[in-house]
């Protein structure tokens, strides 16, 4: 991707989640990118994301459904307000409720496809709704409702 990601423009004091923060050595890195009116992230897991042989652990997929859902209400809101992603104020949320189906098994070793719609933004939440694919075939489902990050979780004068 040409275009900088979502997590890119996260404050350094606040880029360090363990799914998508960008400064965690040993985190994921999801990154996140519009792709029209949907957002999209792809992650390749690694052989240790296993659950049992040749398929992905269950709690990787609710980990990059829900980061790619902070980043894509981020995005959103930037975008519903008219702004540049990382303009001030800085745009941070956190998650109020994930909720995660799967379909079918997720093939360990292939590229993921995580794909984002946002489904409401009303007051301070925001709904999102992403997928989960591997060879073009969804293999797990999530909605997940996001708030700011409260003030006492940023480090003083970062939101």
């Amino acid at each position: 991707m040409n275009q900088k990601a979502f997590q890119d423009y996260y404050p350094d004091d606040l880029n360090y989640c363990y799914g998508c923060g960008q400064l965690n050595e040993q985190g994921l890195k999801l990154k996140s990118y519009w792709d029209g009116e949907e957002t999209v992230a792809l992650f390749t897991p690694r052989p240790y994301h296993i659950a049992i042989p040749g398929y992905v652990y269950g709690g990787l997929i609710a980990s990059i459904i829900d980061c790619h859902s902070t980043g894509t209400a981020a995005a959103a809101t930037y975008r519903a307000e008219g702004r540049e992603m990382g303009t001030e104020p800085r745009v941070r949320f956190v998650t109020a409720s994930l909720h995660v189906d799967y379909t079918r098994p997720t093939p360990l070793g292939v590229a993921l496809e995580v794909r984002g719609k946002v489904k409401e933004i009303k007051g301070r939440k925001v709904v999102v709704s992403a997928t989960v694919s591997a060879h073009g075939e969804i293999c797990a489902k999530g909605e997940v409702v996001v708030v700011p990050m409260p003030e006492h979780m940023a480090p003083k004068g970062k939101l």
